[in-house]
């Protein structure tokens, strides 16, 4: 089985990921994992930590001479801003107070991991709850898609919405959808993106922070990813089991799930016909490529809705848990808008649990033996 872990602080010195269970013999282009990794820190909106950081993964174990070995992937990537944080956040060493934090966000996990974890300073909450840790969960998604790529899965995500904002109409071209990192806000609809521009900027303005919605599109997977036998391996479970765990989202639609609601059933589902060359086919795509928990060979169109980032300039109202006394919330370094980011973040996450569940269904200890079974079913 595939699993990730992951480990590291925000202003430690590094994140830390381990892969195990993936096959041998699978190729891997560290300049792709780069790639992936610099459009994460893109975005319109985005803070002073991206000037900073310039992440690059190094790989530590599993890979050799490019090639996966079927042991355990370790890989590193570094905190350069870890440098301005030495005296804060030594691992051993007494830590000096001066970033102690003692006034919960609104928003955050501070309060209740404070709580939960019975810490004096919200600072150790802060450094592991933040979203930097994403990068780690992008080089392992880039990873899998490296080995998805032998076997024609591939995704796209883009920006449909930020605040108010959203684009006119739904686009299901996937190639249109590729050039989605040539703008900005990552949104590919012509004349919609100078207005995503401005509403961040007037968030900015006062200090405040906007959200919004982005869509991933993965092609190419086989019908039978994932199960109706148990709650638990259902495919669109286990993506949005994933996605919401993404930093900041809140919520996450399966192909036209909350449309399909307000329509009669007749409307709402996907009629079966059958090609002779291509065998059983649909005509349109409400199910958002899913059905009964298993993919049924169309496209799969996943929407996650991100909250505003909860770190303002402008602060909200909280309690100071040393004196007890109202106060102002901390202010953190933060970005005024994160969802084109996030689009990337759920692209590599969305991946991840297709590469899991294809290892699952297909599974074998190397590549070729994996692609004897994925040819033999298809």
């Amino acid at each position: 089985m595939l699993r990730l872990f992951t480990a590291g602080e925000s202003h430690g010195k590094g994140l830390v990921g381990i892969i195990e269970g993936m096959p041998s013999n699978i190729y891997i282009d560290i300049n792709e994992i780069n790639k992936d990794l610099a459009r994460r820190q893109m975005g319109y909106g985005r803070g002073d930590r991206m000037k900073i950081e310039r992440d690059k993964i190094e790989i530590l174990s599993g890979i050799r001479g490019g090639y996966t070995i079927g042991s355990p992937i370790s890989f590193l990537i570094m905190n350069k801003d870890h440098e301005n944080w030495k005296e804060f956040m030594d691992p051993i060493l007494e830590n000096k107070e001066d970033k102690m934090i003692t006034k919960p966000r609104p928003g955050h996990g501070d309060l209740t991991g404070y709580l939960k974890y019975n810490f004096k300073d919200i600072r150790n909450v802060v450094e592991r709850s933040s979203a930097r840790e994403t990068a780690v969960r992008v080089a392992a998604g880039s990873l899998m898609k490296q080995f998805l790529k032998n076997f024609d899965i591939e995704a796209v995500s883009h920006v449909t919405a930020i605040g108010s904002v959203k684009i006119k109409e739904a686009i299901t071209d996937t190639e249109l959808i590729k050039k989605a990192d040539e703008s900005e806000v990552r949104c590919v609809e012509a004349g919609t993106e100078k207005k995503m521009i401005d509403f961040i900027e007037e968030a900015k303005k006062h200090g405040d922070s906007v959200g919004g919605v982005f869509e991933i599109h993965i092609k190419g997977v086989p019908k039978g990813l994932g199960s109706y036998v148990h709650w638990d391996r259902k495919l669109d479970a286990k993506l949005s089991y994933g996605l919401m765990s993404v930093n900041g989202v809140k919520a996450v639609e399966i192909g036209y799930g909350f449309e399909n609601t307000t329509k009669f059933g007749s409307k709402a589902h996907d009629e079966i016909y059958y090609d002779k060359k291509l065998g059983y086919i649909r005509t349109s795509n409400s199910a958002g490529g899913i059905e009964g928990g298993m993919s049924n060979g169309e496209v799969i169109v996943l929407r996650c809705g991100m909250k505003p980032i909860p770190t303002l300039y402008k602060p909200l109202n909280t309690v100071d848990i040393i004196t007890k006394e109202p106060a102002l919330a901390t202010v953190e370094r933060s970005d005024t808008c994160a969802v084109p980011a996030a689009s990337i973040v759920g692209e590599m996450v969305a991946l991840s649990i297709i590469a899991e569940e294809f290892i699952r269904k297909f599974g074998g200890d190397s590549l070729e033996e994996i692609s004897k079974r994925w040819k033999d079913y298809i």
